[in-house]
C-alpha cells in the first residue's frame, strides 16, 4: 500500500497525568489506573504532498480508562485557527494515522485505541518552548492549558535532568523527560498539578521517526 508523502520536523511538549517518567514508556500500566494525557507541535518544517506545513501547530487531548493498549480511549484533535484549509486538512490526515505505515507512528497507534474520536477543533493554539532550559507550554481557550519544566529534586530543589533513548519508538528517538502540570474542563476532563511530561523533536515520516 502506497501512503501521502509528507514530513513534519518540530518541538513537541507532551504532558500526561501519571508519574514522573510514564510507565507506558516502559511497558508498564498506567500509574492511576486510566491515562489522560495532552500534547502539542509547532511544525518548524514539513508537508503534505504540496502542502507545506512550515508554521502549523496541532495539539491534541486524549483519555483512556486503562492502559492505552486495552482500548476504549478517545481524543480531541486540534488544529491552530492561523492554518488555512489544505494545512488543516493535511494535519487532520496525519493525526487520524491512516495515512501512516501500520504500527510505525504514534498517530497510528494511538488511532487503532481508540472507540471516540471527537470532531476537529479549530482554535488558537498558543505554543512556546525553551529546549536549552527544557521548558514549554501550552494553551487552547475553553480545551486545555499545560505547562513543562524540569523535574526537581526533592532534597536540594535543583533541576533533576533526565533523558531517554527508544530506538524503535513509533513517537520519537530521544526525548527530555520532564515535570507537567495540566488542566482543562473540555469534554476531555484533565487536571493535575505534577506529572509525567517530555520534550522532543518530533520528526516524522509515514514510515515513523526519523534519526
Amino acid at each position: 500500500m502506497s501512503y501521502p508523502h509528507w514530513m513534519i520536523r518540530g518541538p513537541e511538549v507532551s504532558a500526561c497525568n501519571c508519574n514522573w517518567g510514564c510507565p507506558c514508556q516502559f511497558n508498564s500500566l498506567p500509574t492511576h489506573g486510566n491515562c489522560r494525557a495532552a500534547m502539542a507541535v509547532h511544525i518548524d518544517e514539513g508537508y503534505f504532498g504540496d502542502t507545506s506545513l512550515e508554521g502549523v501547530k496541532f495539539a491534541g487531548l486524549f483519555a483512556w480508562p486503562g492502559a492505552i493498549h486495552e482500548g476504549n480511549g478517545e481524543c480531541i484533535p486540534v488544529v491552530d485557527s492561523e492554518a488555512d484549509d489544505a494545512q488543516r486538512d493535511a494535519v487532520l490526515q496525519i493525526m487520524s494515522g491512516a495515512t501512516s505505515e501500520p504500527g510505525a507512528t504514534i498517530f497510528n497507534v494511538f488511532a487503532a485505541t481508540y472507540a471516540k474520536v471527537h470532531d476537529p477543533v479549530v482554535a488558537t493554539i498558543d505554543f512556546s518552548v525553551d529546549m536549552e532550559n527544557w521548558t514549554g507550554k501550552f494553551s487552547i481557550p475553553g480545551y486545555v492549558d499545560a505547562f513543562a519544566s524540569p523535574i526537581t529534586n526533592p532534597m536540594t530543589g535543583e533541576s533533576h535532568r533526565a533523558r531517554v533513548m527508544l530506538p524503535e519508538g513509533f513517537e520519537y528517538r530521544e526525548a527530555e523527560f520532564v515535570s507537567s502540570r495540566a488542566h482543562s474542563n473540555s469534554e476531555i476532563p484533565l487536571d493535575w498539578k505534577e506529572g509525567h511530561g517530555h520534550i522532543a523533536i518530533l520528526h516524522m515520516t509515514p514510515s515513523g521517526p526519523v534519526g
